[in-house]
């Protein structure tokens, strides 16, 4: 079977998609995955899967989204294939639409909960536009999926359809003894460097936490500020901003770390409902970390215990969640033994064959997907 997935990124970094798309074709189909260039992309690392990237002359906006929306419709009419994969909001349309021109399934990937993230909710004329996307495709679709099973259950009530679970979790590695403590103790971001992260409240409980560093993997629309802030505080050179880190180079990166941060603010469902993958990375590589107590991370908690759990996003409650780890030793090494505990179930390979039967149209066209969930 041929399958079109279509993504709105430049394909460089999308390790989810390059984990779903690389699954998809051991298993025997041929997978293309579509994404756009931007002006800073790098030359794209050769996969077992099809890449394409289509040129926009617009990168930002409601320009961008109706050009690129044009010409991936356009792609997609003329290049027919078996099943089209729109991952996220942002891609439905065109993938929708080529899909009933063809006469083939759209499977629909929710990455996240797209009409409540934070962008749309602070701009309620724009979020009533995707709002009205959504509702006018989403309740047609026969087959869609998202990242964890509290945000299945809040789409599947919101749209009248029964999604799947494919969460987003790392390729199983090989288990190694967690690396010593540098010192100092580096503290460790990956992801985007965007606005609701918690990143501002990372920098700022820094001057309270010596003998740590803070580094940050990754790029985005507040890295400027995030710097400046930085040396307002004068703690410019604790700060690292290490940029967009290759997917293949960031466990060796993570595995560094002492301690792993995924902050972030309960002001958009879509930050409340997620499950990162930065979460699972950091089980992956033995590293304990902070987790906000928003439903998806409190059930890992639960069931594995490889977190310290936030509940509210302050300077003084993530000062007061780190500081016992700093003080204790032997509390560190325990939570770091479950993380390790947590790294032998949560991988790639435990996640694959519900991937898989999402493909299996034959066999899924009358299963309810909730029979697909842990």
């Amino acid at each position: 079977m041929t399958i079109i997935c279509t993504v709105t990124n430049d394909l460089s970094h999308d390790q989810r998609m390059i984990r779903i798309c690389t699954a998809l074709q051991a298993a025997g189909h041929s997978v293309l995955l579509v994404g756009r260039t931007l002006p800073e992309s790098p030359p794209l690392r050769e996969q077992r899967f099809g890449q394409r990237r289509l040129r926009c002359h617009f990168h930002t906006g409601k320009a961008f989204y109706l050009e690129y929306n044009l010409r991936l419709l356009v792609f997609l009419l003329r290049h027919r294939a078996d099943a089209i994969n729109a991952v996220d909001l942002d891609t439905l349309l065109p993938g929708y639409l080529a899909a009933r021109r063809w006469g083939v399934p759209c499977v629909y990937d929710a990455h996240e909960y797209f009409t409540e993230v934070p962008e749309l909710v602070r701009r309620p004329r724009t979020q009533r536009m995707w709002e009205a996307l959504a509702d006018a495709i989403i309740p047609r679709l026969r087959y869609a999926y998202t990242v964890g099973p509290a945000l299945a259950d809040v789409l599947g009530q919101r749209y009248g359809i029964a999604f799947g679970v494919v969460r987003n979790v790392p390729l199983r590695r090989p288990p190694a003894d967690p690396l010593p403590a540098a010192d100092p103790k580096i503290i460790l971001y990956q992801g985007m460097l965007n606005e609701g992260r918690g990143l501002e409240t990372a920098i700022a409980a820094m001057p309270h936490l010596p003998g740590c560093v803070l580094w940050l993997a990754g790029h985005g629309d507040v890295a400027d500020a995030l710097r400046q802030q930085a040396q307002a505080l004068g703690i410019g050179e604790r700060v690292r901003f290490l940029g967009f880190v290759p997917p293949d180079a960031l466990p060796a990166l993570t595995r560094q770390a002492w301690l792993g941060l995924n902050l972030l603010e309960s002001r958009a469902p879509s930050y409340y409902y997620s499950l990162a993958n930065k979460a699972f990375d950091y089980i992956q590589a033995g590293v304990p970390s902070v987790q906000m107590n928003f439903p998806e991370y409190a059930a890992l908690q639960a069931g594995y215990g490889p977190f310290v759990l936030l509940d509210t996003l302050t300077v003084d409650a993530l000062v007061a969640a780190i500081a016992p780890l700093l003080s204790d030793a032997a509390a560190y090494r325990a939570c770091q033994r479950r993380c390790l505990a947590a790294a032998e179930d949560l991988h790639w390979d435990h996640e694959v064959g519900r991937l898989l039967a999402v493909y299996d149209f034959e066999e899924s066209r009358n299963r309810r997907f909730e029979n697909l969930r842990i």
